[in-house]
């Protein structure tokens, strides 16, 4: 299947939460034709650049097949009346974490991507949603999104299709990821072939090699509530 984009968004930098923290997970759809360079869409903006953007996270993919099963869960809550509520550039139907594979290489316009990682979600998804565990709730939902780095730079313009051109991982689909990080999260043999994928982000391989290494599993409490949970 290859899904055309309706729509693509980007963010400014604006308050996000109680304490006003800034942050560029507010997308709206901008007019094409779009921009897309080595560090991603032009004029998406970034507040945390130590943990968000770059050049693996140029440009973050979250299916739009995943909202109404959100809202069956959650409720009609205001992030979900259209695409963008996950903080995504790139919103489609048609592709999910079960049928994108790391590594996937891609054809948008003129330019060539690559999916290199599924997204890590954060607290600001609590703070954007209402809802204290958001991040949790994506995180072991496995509908996280994912994120691509950019191989050839170009343009894309309302109704290009995303065409995939190789996938060299096809034993990798994100959702096997997803499994390995957050729920088997001691299985030996499945995080050595993690950490052997060259075409996965680097942070991720690291992360794999370490679990091995240790043998303990990361604590997340600070990605996902931005401090300790209260009990």
């Amino acid at each position: 299947m290859t899904p055309t984009v309706p729509v693509v968004l980007a963010g400014r930098l604006a308050p996000l939460g109680p304490d006003a923290r800034v942050s560029g997970i507010d997308k709206k759809p901008i007019p094409g034709p779009w921009r897309i360079g080595a560090a991603g869409l032009l004029h998406d903006e970034v507040a945390d650049t130590r943990h968000h953007g770059g050049a693996d996270k140029a440009l973050h993919h979250y299916a739009f097949d995943h909202y109404p099963q959100w809202r069956a869960e959650i409720g009609d809550r205001p992030p979900l009346e259209a695409p963008g509520g996950f903080g995504e550039n790139l919103s489609t139907q048609g592709w999910t974490e079960e049928t994108v594979c790391v590594g996937d290489v891609i054809r948008f316009g003129s330019a060539l991507l690559q999916v290199s990682q599924g997204r890590q979600p954060c607290y600001k998804l609590n703070l954007r949603f209402g809802l204290r565990d958001m991040a949790l709730r994506v995180q072991q939902s496995g509908r996280t999104g994912w994120y691509y780095r950019v191989l050839e730079e170009g343009a894309a313009q309302a109704g290009d299709a995303l065409a995939l051109v190789e996938r060299p991982c096809p034993d990798w689909p994100l959702m096997r990821l997803s499994a390995l990080l957050y729920h088997d999260k001691r299985n030996r043999e499945g995080l050595a072939g993690m950490a052997a994928l060259p075409q996965l982000a680097d942070n991720w391989r690291a992360l794999a090699k370490k679990r091995l290494e240790s043998g303990r599993v990361e604590n997340w409490s600070a990605r996902l509530y931005g401090r300790l949970p209260r009990e």
